[in-house]
């Protein structure tokens, strides 16, 4: 019945969703251009593609490159305007992703901007660190921005051909919109895809000649401990039993984590909140009481990176459990050494494209 009252809604939206797009296509709402290399990641639904893991992909292949920066609006962070991320920041001042990437990547610029062109500008004239390309992360809406390479993630467990327009599904907008990807992403594929699956999922995407499609996986690590010096856990406590657990979750869509931490460790129970969920007083009480119920079975509380960046704001949970808190990294990985031929466009399209960075600082410093 609900689904049905949110109809009128989801075709208001997608009236002018449509609208915005058509005048962007048609040139009458400008999408600016620069002159270095700019490649967005992003999605057409709302939360939980994966799209971190996919731009610390990019920042591990190009950084070996080039000077590359990553630049995002920092989602749910208290703050306003351009901001450079630090290994030190909140995630309540730049928001919790933009903080694990600088965090992962310290030597590499992070900042955040709810205006990209603004933000990609103040990169731009920090001459000092001024960056060879750019990465936006989720920015696939973002249409003042024309980057060279657009590159679209799909989850490969909610395809978005039976999805449907907010909100009455997930959908940003309608799924034809893929057509403006250069790179199409399925990803959190099962580690193997057969032949006919391709074929009917290329079907499916109605792939253009100029775009390209891959597939990944997620691979997850041993925990990490979310306080105090870097350290890792096995699954096994003596060889034998499982490690009893307790989940921890603020994510868009936590059944991958789910099922792996089901997979190789003894879960006794879990607390699962909205995606970017603030943790507050009355989390850590619950938190706490959760954890004593089960004290005498020693368990750790496992959370996921994202989270461990705000749980680190919070100064009052308490020591014994700051001291069982452990993060699952993750890490993206292309299926059938698909990887190769992806690196290999991204890389050539930055390099081929850089030269135009020392044309830009020239004619900048000209302006000047």
């Amino acid at each position: 019945m609900l689904k049905v009252l949110l109809y009128p809604f989801s075709w208001i939206y997608g009236v002018v969703v449509y609208i915005r797009n058509t005048l962007y296509d048609s040139k009458i709402f400008k999408s600016t251009e620069f002159e270095i290399p700019i490649i967005s990641i992003g999605n057409i639904t709302v939360g939980g593609t994966g799209k971190t893991p996919h731009t610390e992909y990019l920042v591990q292949l190009l950084k070996k490159h080039v000077n590359v920066a990553t630049l995002s609006r920092g989602y749910k962070r208290k703050t306003k305007g351009f901001r450079l991320v630090e290994t030190t920041s909140k995630a309540y001042e730049v928001g919790d992703e933009p903080l694990q990437i600088k965090q992962k990547f310290p030597e590499v610029t992070v900042a955040v901007d709810e205006k990209r062109v603004r933000g990609i500008n103040h990169l731009l004239k920090d001459e000092a660190n001024s960056p060879d390309a750019i990465l936006l992360d989720d920015a696939f809406q973002h249409r003042q921005v024309s980057p060279g390479i657009n590159i679209l993630l799909i989850d490969y467990n909610r395809p978005i051909d039976k999805d449907e327009l907010l909100p009455v599904g997930r959908l940003r907008e309608r799924k034809y919109q893929r057509r403006r990807a250069n790179i199409i992403i399925y990803t959190k594929c099962p580690d193997e895809i057969t032949p006919i699956t391709r074929r009917i999922i290329m079907k499916d995407v109605n792939l253009r000649p100029y775009q390209s499609l891959y597939f990944t996986t997620m691979e997850y690590g041993n925990p990490i401990a979310v306080f105090g010096e870097r350290q890792e856990l096995s699954e096994e406590m003596d060889g034998k039993k499982k490690r009893p657990v307790i989940l921890l979750a603020g994510i868009a869509n936590p059944a991958l984590l789910q099922t792996y931490v089901a997979s190789h460790y003894a879960v006794i129970d879990e607390l699962i909140f909205k995606d970017h969920h603030h943790f507050g007083a009355k989390d850590f009480k619950e938190i706490e009481e959760r954890y004593l119920k089960y004290q005498s079975q020693n368990p750790m509380i496992i959370t996921t990176e994202k989270d461990a960046m705000r749980l680190r704001d919070e100064a009052s949970i308490p020591d014994f459990i700051q001291s069982q808190l452990y993060y699952i990294p993750v890490v993206i990985k292309f299926l059938d050494h698909e990887g190769k031929s992806f690196n290999k466009t991204i890389v050539g399209y930055v390099k081929d494209n850089r030269s135009n960075r020392e044309l830009y600082r020239r004619t900048y410093s000209r302006q000047r």
